[in-house]
């Protein structure tokens, strides 16, 4: 038995007695039930007289029931009987599926049904919901392919259960018969067209007029699929004019080489395409096949109307993504324009902060001033990073390299970041220190955003540590082709949720400050450089290392 919890089960079950139980309970709690069966179970449905007796019960109750079979003439009876129980009930050749889905449970028997009306010996149950959407998603395929059962019975009883199906090797034969059938339409004509070419070979032989003066005379639906091309743009135009024509295009499909026709639902013509540069029908046209059969006809209905809904969908979707960028683009319009609107009252108000802070030597109103440097400062990181992130979703980030010693610039780096910590964490003992392999590691790199890298990986380290030390090492590694920059502290380390996607937008723990950029744009700037960055937890357990690498001159 395998369960998700203690509520969701699959299991087998062995025993009439306790086979039965499952299946009577199953029937009982349902509200819709859909079945699908072998053409030997409808003699047990309505054979046992305990389950006949649920079946009229569910009938009784309102319980909507669809069932699936195979109508033999062994078994019209059962049918015919299932027929006045089930709401509906369809055929289909060769079904050797046996189960039952609601809208919570599914069982199955585990063996083909015996030729004889006998109880169960053995069933599987499940209520676990992938494996109930799973057999939903199954019955519906099935329901789509099948046909009405008292049609099946019709065939049957009438002796025409045998469909014409003919595999055709003349090109002129088929043209004759593909005209023929066009020709013959009453209600509906529906055409694939693999390609431009065998939409314009098959104009020229007036499929397509026939077709149109069909769909007059009968006020018959005509719809055809094709691909667009210029060359045939005009004759569609023209045809799309016509009250019972429409035309919708589709991507040119390179592994479906065929004409498929399908005439009032009744009949198919699949012409197999032999060389699509030929310029006659007869020339280019292949193997071919007719069938009236109605379960292979229904077959090429679905597929044509599953391609229908599909361009109906992609239109919708294309229509909307055209939206989404425009609107995508006033946005970043907007924040582009709005991040510069800060930017330039920013620099003054901390700039006259700092100069009237020098001028003040009253404690209080000195920590005032602090508050707002402090605040003014965050606000304008916030701006850049916003500026950062548009230029990197619009890759207008433009690097200006040049060579320059990264240890020095490390250093430098480090020094900076602890006169920020020292003023800003004062209730905090953090110690920053650096490690080189050696003191002179030529990079070729754009400076300024190698050392905004660096600092938001230090920044990022004080923010989850606390009364530790901030290492910072810096070595050669692949023979000296690469340098590896590793910033590593003894903090809470990186959270389980947020670790497979830490350097992607706004990834951040609700609680703690910050907007979730700096990693991101970090990823962007070294990604630029041809270097990788990547993160860690560190192996006692404690704190995390985050690690660049960028090539060496």
């Amino acid at each position: 038995m395998v369960s998700n919890n203690s509520s969701q089960k699959t299991e087998v079950t062995h025993g009439e007695e306790k086979v039965e139980n499952i299946i009577l309970q199953f029937l009982s709690k349902a509200d819709r039930i859909d079945s699908c069966a072998d053409h030997k179970a409808a003699s047990l449905a309505v054979g046992v007289e305990s389950f006949k007796n649920v079946l009229y019960d569910l009938k009784n109750r309102g319980v909507k029931t669809r069932y699936i079979t195979e109508v033999t003439r062994g078994n019209i009876d059962s049918c015919k009987e299932m027929m006045k129980i089930a709401d509906e009930v369809r055929h289909i050749d060769g079904i050797k599926a046996n189960f039952s889905v609601s809208e919570t449970e599914y069982v199955a028997t585990t063996a083909a049904h015996q030729e004889k009306a006998q109880p169960l010996s053995r069933v599987i149950y499940s209520n676990v919901k992938d494996i109930v959407e799973h057999q939903q998603y199954i019955f519906e395929s099935f329901w789509n392919r099948a046909i009405p059962v008292d049609q099946k019975i019709k065939e049957i009883e009438e002796g025409d259960d045998l469909a014409d199906i003919e595999v055709i090797r003349s090109s002129d034969r088929v043209q004759d018969l593909y005209l023929n059938i066009v020709k013959a339409a009453t209600k509906e004509i529906l055409l694939i067209f693999p390609t431009t070419n065998a939409f314009s070979r098959q104009y020229k032989i007036g499929a397509v007029n026939l077709g149109k003066e069909a769909a007059n005379r009968q006020n018959a639906i005509f719809r055809i699929l094709m691909p667009f091309h210029e060359s045939t743009e005009q004759t569609v135009l023209t045809l799309k004019r016509e009250e019972n024509i429409h035309i919708r295009y589709i991507e040119q499909m390179s592994e479906t080489m065929a004409t498929i026709l399908v005439v009032d639902r009744k009949s198919s013509l699949v012409m197999e395409l032999r060389d699509d540069s030929k310029s006659t029908f007869v020339e280019a046209i292949g193997l071919s096949t007719f069938s009236n059969s109605k379960a292979g006809v229904l077959s090429y209905v679905a597929i044509f109307e599953n391609l229908w809904k599909q361009t109906e969908l992609y239109q919708h979707v294309k229509e909307s993504n055209k939206q989404l960028k425009v609107h995508e683009k006033m946005q970043k319009e907007f924040i582009n324009i709005a991040a510069h609107e800060l930017r330039n009252p920013i620099q003054p108000i901390l700039g006259l902060t700092e100069v009237l802070r020098t001028k003040i030597n009253d404690t209080q109103q000195r920590e005032l001033l602090d508050a707002i440097i402090r605040n003014a400062k965050r606000l304008k990181q916030l701006t850049e990073n916003v500026l950062d992130v548009t230029k990197i979703e619009s890759r207008s980030l433009i690097l200006k390299k040049e060579r320059f010693n990264l240890t020095e610039m490390v250093r430098n780096a480090i020094a900076d970041s602890g006169d920020q910590i020292r003023s800003e964490n004062k209730d905090n003992n953090i110690i920053l220190e650096v490690l080189a392999t050696e003191n002179v590691i030529i990079v070729e790199a754009d400076r300024g955003r190698v050392n905004q890298v660096i600092s938001n990986l230090i920044e990022n380290a004080v923010k989850f540590t606390k009364d530790c030390t901030i290492t910072v090492t810096i070595e050669k590694k692949d023979i000296g082709r690469e340098v590896i920059v590793r910033v590593k502290d003894s903090g809470t380390g990186i959270d389980a949720k947020i670790l497979p996607r830490l350097f992607t937008k706004f990834a951040k723990k609700f609680e703690t400050k910050g907007t979730g950029l700096g990693l991101f744009i970090s990823k962007s700037i070294i990604e630029a450089h041809n270097g990788r960055i990547w993160a860690e937890n560190n192996d006692d357990g404690k704190g995390a290392t985050f690690s660049f690498s960028l090539p060496v001159s």
